[in-house]
């Protein structure tokens, strides 16, 4: 009991001396993505044609192997059945064309991984780089939640992070992660238009 209500006592001071600080005007909120961001850079276009040649070459060929070797595997079963081998390989063979159907089966899922573990590796760089950056606008940026888009309701008070790291990044930032100013009906006080650009379906707002 002495242990939760620690928890909670640590949490609300935690809480309030967020918002005194906020209050202040020294803390900022952001919003960003390092995934989105990443796969804005300009290198990540390349990384998609890669993706896209390994899944044609290599699992591609994976599959046709597969589906080759369970046939040979079910006929070589059938024949020594007919020839009433002994149980001990027919088991053997049984186990290795059921591990085959297993692959078969279930490619889609085990192809979906390996695209995925391929893209990781090709776009590592790309991600690295954008991490290096955004620490650096962290650093220089007093910063009390950085949110990712979608995560806030629009009107809050947020700073758009992803111009600052492509900033630093020194890349074009593409229109739809750029900070979205109010409309002639918004300057107005209408309601906001309900189509917005894709990507962040919610844009920041420039403090």
């Amino acid at each position: 009991m002495k242990k939760v209500l620690f928890v909670m006592l640590a949490f609300a001071g935690m809480f309030f001396a967020a918002n005194d600080t906020n209050a202040q005007g020294t803390a900022k909120i952001g919003v960003f993505d390092i995934d989105i961001m990443a796969r804005a850079m300009p290198g990540y276009r390349s990384v998609d044609s890669l993706v896209a040649m390994y899944e044609q070459d290599s699992l591609r060929g994976e599959y046709e192997f597969a589906v080759k070797e369970y046939n040979r595997l079910d006929s070589t079963y059938k024949s020594d059945s007919a020839l009433k081998k002994s149980p001990t390989v027919l088991n053997y063979q049984k186990d290795q064309r059921s591990q085959i159907a297993t692959t078969i089966i279930y490619w889609q899922q085990i192809s979906q991984q390996k695209s995925e573990q391929r893209r990781q590796e090709l776009a590592g760089p790309l991600f690295e780089r954008v991490l290096g950056a955004y620490q650096k606008v962290l650093t220089t940026n007093n910063y009390l939640v950085v949110l990712k888009p979608g995560a806030y309701e629009l009107g809050s008070k947020v700073e758009n992070v992803f111009e600052k790291v492509a900033k630093e990044l020194k890349v074009t930032l593409p229109n739809e992660l750029r900070s979205q100013g109010p409309g002639p009906e918004e300057q107005q006080g209408a309601p906001a238009p309900a189509n917005r650009p894709a990507g962040t379906t919610r844009p920041p707002v420039k403090k």
